[in-house]
């Protein structure tokens, strides 16, 4: 699977690792928020090197809808139910800011975009209630939205909240245009950088990459979620996987940016890629590792646009993974209380085009000695009941989780021959879950237990990956760490001969 941004000649070349090398900032991870956060500190004079496991944007800025919109669906209402409203308006003036920030960067630097205005709809009947709850939040927290009876869209819907003036562009163009600039400003970009481990001492930061290292004064993880335990934010977290496909239609598409407020979620944009006029549907999300198929969600996205798109043809699909916090705000400052050398920005709960800009102008201007107004009340926000609620909800569907896969293995035998082609499966040696699939010929046999929290990996038929359901780690099919909290690849077996 391969998103229609992604699907380009890769441009920006790697900077050579430098072993031993000193900076002032290390940012790991090379989406939009540690690209954008490596640019304001290198703009100040720093020297700061961005180290990508893989290659930039290659998670979730690449797998994203990219829409740059400060209507986020259902999320004000929710964020409301669980905070103060001074944080729920400080929520909106930071989308607002790294929203105006991002469309002066393009401006400025020939980043296409369009300019569209943005809808939350009901979908069924049962929704209208919660746009009309959406409405009232975001009208109370300072958004112009309207209330609209009728839409564009080619099928019966229950209401809609309406922004206008929104925006949306191709992601890695923004990418691009930030790598580049860094670079002007003496930054460096590293990929194939998988970063192995951070510790702190009397001088400061070591990052290991391998049996490798860089130095410095401080450390940004910009990762999606942290690949540090300390802070234990893979607890006050859910790890979610959303799908997308990209369609050519022969008839009329519509023209605003669309999400539905109920399930299952639809979200509709078009765009003009490669020439080509395209429909974006995405859809169809749930916890990774916790759905029998992803490849049916595929399908049922699918499915749905050919019965309201008619000869609509599917050109591309792909996946995201992204991070929703207990509060519905984002995590971003230090890793715990008073560390004033390692921070982490995730949480963004798939707004991450306004979130990650609004992150990465909080954290430069903190390590720059500087703040942003609203920074401290969004981000330094108290804990409340309605967090410790979610907590117990959350962490005891892990719990579940875990007791279920490492029950269901005890039980499960080997397979009496090798997975057809694009199938995996997991089965007990003994006392020990293991993964054997099938992919391009390649029979691989690995270790199914997740080397973060011991949790019973599942197959992503979809992607042919073997997926975490405990805090959504992530590995290809012979065992190499994609995403998520984990810091080793698979234990690849090999069987004896008898």
């Amino acid at each position: 699977m391969t998103s229609l941004w992604l699907d380009r000649e890769q441009t920006i070349a790697t900077d050579p690792f430098i072993d031993q090398a000193r900076y002032d900032t290390v940012i790991v991870g090379g989406g939009l928020t540690g690209l954008t956060t490596a640019l304001l500190l290198a703009r100040s004079g720093q020297r700061v090197v961005v180290l990508e496991a893989r290659t930039l944007a290659a998670v979730t800025t690449g797998n994203t809808t990219g829409k740059l919109s400060l209507l986020h669906g259902g999320q004000l209402s929710q964020l409301l139910h669980a905070n103060s409203p001074d944080v729920a308006r400080a929520y909106v003036e930071a989308n607002r800011e790294g929203q105006q920030w991002m469309l002066r960067y393009c401006h400025e630097h020939q980043v296409p975009f369009q300019e569209r205005d943005a809808f939350t709809y009901a979908g069924t009947p049962e929704g209208a209630d919660r746009v009309q709850r959406e409405y009232e939040a975001c009208r109370m927290v300072g958004l112009d939205v309207t209330l609209e009876a009728e839409t564009e869209l080619p099928y019966p819907t229950w209401g809609a909240v309406r922004l206008a003036d929104q925006a949306q562009f191709d992601p890695l163009d923004v990418v691009d245009a930030l790598a580049r600039d860094l670079r002007l400003h003496g930054g460096h970009v590293v990929q194939g950088a998988f970063v192995t481990g951070i510790t702190r001492n009397a001088s400061g930061i070591e990052t290991r990459i391998g049996d490798r290292l860089v130095r410095s004064d401080r450390v940004v993880l910009a990762t999606g979620t942290p690949i540090l335990n300390r802070g234990g934010h893979f607890a006050r977290l859910q790890p979610l996987r959303s799908y997308a496909l990209a369609f050519t239609v022969p008839g009329p598409v519509p023209l605003g940016m669309y999400l539905s407020i109920d399930e299952p979620t639809r979200s509709l944009r078009t765009t003009p890629t490669h020439g080509t006029e395209h429909l974006v549907v995405g859809g169809n999300g749930h916890v990774v590792g916790r759905q029998h198929s992803a490849l049916a969600q595929v399908r049922d996205l699918e499915a749905w646009t050919a019965e309201h798109f008619p000869g609509a043809v599917r050109t591309h699909a792909w996946s995201a993974q992204d991070y929703r916090s207990l509060d519905r705000a984002p995590y971003v400052g230090p890793i715990v209380h008073g560390d004033d050398r390692i921070f982490v920005a995730t949480g963004f709960n798939k707004w991450g085009m306004t979130n990650a800009v609004a992150a990465s102008l909080a954290l430069s201007a903190r390590l720059l000695d500087g703040a942003m107004g609203w920074a401290d009340t969004l981000y330094n926000r108290p804990a409340t009941l309605a967090d410790a609620g979610d907590a117990v909800q959350v962490n005891g569907s892990v719990g579940f989780e875990m007791a279920k896969h490492w029950a269901g293995q005890a039980v499960a035998k080997h397979p009496d021959a090798a997975p057809a082609e694009g199938q995996g499966v997991v089965f007990s040696e003994g006392m020990r879950p293991v993964g054997l699939c099938t992919v391009g010929g390649d029979t691989r046999k690995v270790s199914a237990v997740c080397p973060h929290m011991h949790g019973v990996l599942g197959w992503n038929d979809a992607e042919k990956t073997w997926d975490c359901p405990l805090h959504g780690s992530r590995f290809t099919h012979d065992g190499r760490r994609l995403e998520g909290p984990a810091l080793r690849d698979l234990e690849s077996i090999t069987d004896s001969p008898e």
